[in-house]
């Protein structure tokens, strides 16, 4: 099966022309951009009443490693301080802060209490790999929960199917990555 993804939305490839963002970046972007897409909508669907920005996730999850344009060793490295960057090189180039602060809590949810919308970005960074977080995922399934007035059980029970399908990709957005960037 050849993989390929959603395209990144105009704006934030106009921006990633304009900024020179490197290849592998680009193409990451591009595929957490296509599982947040993907996770939004099986969320819309196993959870009909659950209110959440889906627009800004999906943005989020397209701009969340914009900082990497400007710490370029965090490319293939570890290291955090993109997550520090990131918004201000987004409001420089006229992102408003609601939108730009997923450049830094992406990485930052273990350490402070986020909002959903935030949780879905950094877990879209997560699985889009194949990769599960039992933390992040606990974090996710008590503020749907608490949003929809359901049992955790119960959320626990869609979530981890939902995220079973995005994940059983992963090798296949590997493959795409290694190829695109």
């Amino acid at each position: 099966m050849n993989y390929e993804p959603r395209p990144l939305p105009e704006d934030v490839q106009r921006l990633c022309t304009k900024l020179n963002c490197p290849p592998l970046l680009f193409s990451h972007l591009t595929l957490v951009f296509d599982v947040s897409v993907d996770l939004v909508h099986k969320l819309r669907q196993k959870f009909p009443d659950l209110e959440f920005d889906h627009e800004a996730v999906c943005f989020g999850a397209a701009t969340h490693d914009f900082g990497k344009i400007q710490h370029s060793n965090e490319l293939t490295g570890p290291g955090c301080q993109h997550e520090v960057a990131g918004p201000a090189l987004l409001k420089e180039h006229g992102v408003e802060p609601r939108l730009s602060r997923f450049t830094r809590t992406h990485g930052s949810w273990l350490q402070e209490e986020l909002p959903l919308e935030d949780l879905l970005v950094a877990l879209s960074d997560c699985v889009w790999k194949g990769q599960r977080l039992e933390e992040l995922e606990r974090q996710v399934i008590g503020r749907i929960a608490t949003q929809t007035n359901s049992e955790q059980w119960e959320v626990f029970s869609k979530l981890d199917g939902l995220l079973e399908e995005i994940t059983a990709q992963g090798d296949e957005r590997l493959a795409w990555q290694q190829k695109e960037g």
